[in-house]
């Protein structure tokens, strides 16, 4: 891959990790939030204010509630999310976790270019956000994963590992493997490993630097085996029938990142979205594997 391949891959990590909806949701907006929400339960933080009304507007695309349950997420387990981002997922997990007496670990993305400010600025304002609220985050653990990154988090300890949109960013880094090892290392016997990932269409050559952002389902499965990891059950909870796949500047293309212009390009104010923020965010996959016993 050329170093500019490779800029272009953690430039749109970085803007997938901080963007924010910019289409109305296919289902209508999430509903307003209460004025109190118990993080106790999957539906309460979910539900919660504290959570940003731009996070909440992506709900009926992303489902939490139903992913989060379809991956066994349970009251007091040891959870590690790789490459969190801005935290859309964390602003769930950190609360139920810390309501419940479980542990987060944030296993953000390893900068290894003193020059990747955007990462470092997206991974400083995470610290900041979640470090600064223990009444309500608790203490997330703050690791790093990466390229030549150490443990996650303890050999053994994690009840369970979250890849959420992130796989094909390592496949076009090289390290897809690596999450994979570093995943089942991190996870008990019996432990689970769920992914939220987009969608290939099946059947042709898989593109195993997913250069459009999709990554095949058959081939995620294959590299979660490789890694001694069982498949449990796969779901249609993310699924969008719509997504057709074939987008000028790839996944990007769609909200919430909606991209106008190539990377590296200037955007395009002519580039007409009303196409692909017909069609919302992407057909995902949604996946539940097992370290065995």
């Amino acid at each position: 891959m050329t170093s500019f391949s490779r800029r272009a891959v953690l430039a749109s990590a970085a803007a997938l990790a901080a963007c924010g909806p910019k289409a109305p949701a296919e289902k209508g907006q999430a509903p307003p939030a209460p004025k109190k929400a118990d993080p106790r339960t999957i539906e309460g933080a979910v539900a919660g204010g504290w959570r940003l009304p731009a996070d909440r507007a992506r709900d009926p695309f992303r489902h939490p509630v139903e992913s989060l349950k379809f991956w066994g997420l349970k009251p007091g387990q040891t959870v590690v999310e790789f490459w969190p981002g801005a935290g859309w997922y964390s602003d769930i997990l950190a609360p139920f976790l810390a309501a419940t007496g479980g542990k987060l670990y944030a296993a953000q993305q390893q900068v290894t270019d003193p020059a990747d400010t955007a990462t470092r600025a997206i991974i400083d304002a995470y610290t900041a956000r979640f470090g600064g609220t223990p009444r309500l985050y608790g203490k997330v653990e703050m690791t790093a994963f990466g390229p030549t990154s150490g443990p996650v988090a303890p050999a053994g300890s994690a009840d369970l590992v979250l890849f959420l949109r992130n796989l094909h960013n390592w496949m076009a880094l090289g390290i897809a493997e690596k999450a994979f090892r570093d995943a089942f290392v991190a996870l008990k016997p019996g432990g689970v490993l769920g992914i939220e990932e987009h969608r290939a269409t099946p059947g042709g050559v898989p593109d195993l630097l997913a250069e459009d952002g999709y990554v095949e389902q058959a081939y995620a499965i294959k590299l979660a085996e490789e890694a001694g990891f069982r498949l449990a059950a796969a779901s249609e909870i993310n699924a969008n029938p719509k997504d057709t796949k074939d987008h000028p500047f790839g996944v990007w293309t769609l909200p919430p990142v909606r991209r106008s212009s190539a990377f590296g390009e200037p955007a395009d104010p002519a580039f007409d979205h009303a196409r692909y923020d017909a069609i919302g965010e992407s057909d995902r996959m949604t996946l539940r594997l097992v370290k065995p016993a």
